[in-house]
């Protein structure tokens, strides 16, 4: 395989995480992996929590909270007034499209989104997601627009203009990955939130995969609303991520679960404690829901800290070097062209390869673990295979080269231009 790769020792990086190293672990999109010492910091939350669990979750908690809600803010360019930790970016994205067709006191013309209003999208979301904004265009009668966005693409400000075909007078809300997950495509949120803000149409975008594999500047974005991962590319513990609600934006966000701080909100009869609200009712609004292990949340500001210590914005261009490689190898191998161009425009750290037409891709991926103990994604999109090939610190060219030789074993029996099957 041909590669410029710099010749870092990935094997002292892998030996930081907790990954079995029997595995070739080539899916860090699917959940992430988390860094050994963060993890330790993770865990030794949790022991703070138990130890004295009245005292840490009633007069310590906000505090930690705020600390690592000024962490986040700062590495993704926020106010931490704007941020708020949440499970995962799905649920962020409930909390948006849920706030969005809510009742506003019982009136349906206080409701942002009515009937025939539409949410504009494309064909590469998430499917969790897809399924949230067609629950509330079923609750609300509202209509979900996916724009098809044909593959291969060559410049972000094709999309964006194939994107914006699909806005009407009916559109009030547009939604969008920043990163894709079934075709791990770096989408031109910029240029869209831009254009969307001057039309007065809201944007959501679902970050998932974005933070800590692209820099992240929120007000550089633009979107009104924005969820994000931090277990994935960040390497945070699992069940941490933000939603980040442009200020002005903020009335429209309403709790997804009601909680103690629904008591703050102005106009509500009930009295809480005194020392309430002690943020902006945004944050009351959802940073407590109820008792949960915040040990994730509070691990954050700990993996900012491993990725700066280790030097990860160059550890990031060389996965990108080395997965540019591993694209041009695979596809000049099996005769297919790559869905989008080289380089870093479109993908970082996680790109989709196309493969051939095979007769059973399942095979295919029981295969590759079985036999060569490779763990790595396999999927349709519009009904053409593919693998997704997402490559962090803790890889090696070594373990490309294995994938490759893997493929090039398996696919010829598996291919549907076997000459068994003419």
């Amino acid at each position: 395989m041909r590669s410029n790769h710099i010749g870092r020792d990935h094997n002292k990086i892998k030996e930081l995480f907790l990954l079995d190293p029997e595995i070739i672990y080539l899916n860090h999109g699917s959940f992430g992996a988390c860094p050994r010492p963060v993890f330790e910091a993770y865990q030794k939350w949790q022991i703070k929590l138990e130890q004295q669990p009245v005292r840490f979750m009633g007069r310590e908690l906000d505090a930690h909270l705020t600390e690592a809600r000024n962490t986040l803010g700062n590495y993704i360019h926020a106010d931490p007034d704007e941020v708020v930790y949440i499970p995962n970016a799905t649920h962020g994205v409930n909390i948006v499209a849920r706030s969005l067709g809510e009742l506003s006191g019982g009136d349906t013309r206080g409701r942002y989104l009515q009937p025939g209003d539409e949410i504009l999208t494309t064909d590469h979301e998430f499917g969790a997601c897809d399924y949230t904004w067609e629950y509330l265009c079923h609750q609300v009668g509202s209509i979900y627009k996916r724009k098809p966005i044909p593959l291969p693409v060559s410049s972000q400000e094709e999309i964006a203009e194939q994107i914006w075909e699909g806005v009407t007078p009916k559109t009030r809300v547009i939604f969008l990955s920043h990163i894709t997950s079934p075709t791990a495509m770096r989408m031109p949120v910029e240029l869209i939130c831009k254009r969307a803000r001057e039309a007065g149409i809201l944007t959501m975008v679902d970050g998932a995969h974005a933070p800590g594999q692209i820099q992240i500047d929120m007000h550089a974005i633009g979107a009104d609303f924005y969820t994000g991962n931090c277990h994935k590319w960040m390497m945070s513990p699992k069940g941490s991520a933000f939603l980040y609600t442009r200020r002005e934006m903020q009335p429209l966000i309403k709790p997804l679960v009601v909680s103690w701080g629904y008591g703050t909100k102005p106009q509500t009869s009930r009295k809480v404690d005194s020392s309430s609200p002690k943020q902006s009712i945004y944050i009351d609004y959802l940073q407590w829901t109820g008792t949960r292990d915040p040990a994730s949340y509070l691990s954050v500001p700990y993996a900012i800290r491993f990725m700066e210590e280790n030097h990860w914005d160059d550890i990031r261009q060389e996965c990108n070097q080395l997965l540019t490689s591993a694209i041009h190898e695979i596809c000049n191998r099996i005769g297919l062209p790559p869905v989008y161009p080289y380089g870093n425009t479109f993908y970082q750290q996680m790109a989709i390869i196309p493969l051939p037409p095979i007769q059973d891709l399942s095979s295919l991926k029981n295969k590759l673990y079985d036999e060569y103990h490779i763990e790595v994604p396999l999927m349709q999109w519009k009904e053409k295979p593919f693998i997704r090939l997402s490559v962090q610190g803790y890889n090696t060219p070594e373990e490309i080269n294995t994938l490759i030789k893997a493929l090039d074993h398996l696919l010829p029996a598996l291919s549907d231009k076997h000459p068994e099957q003419h």
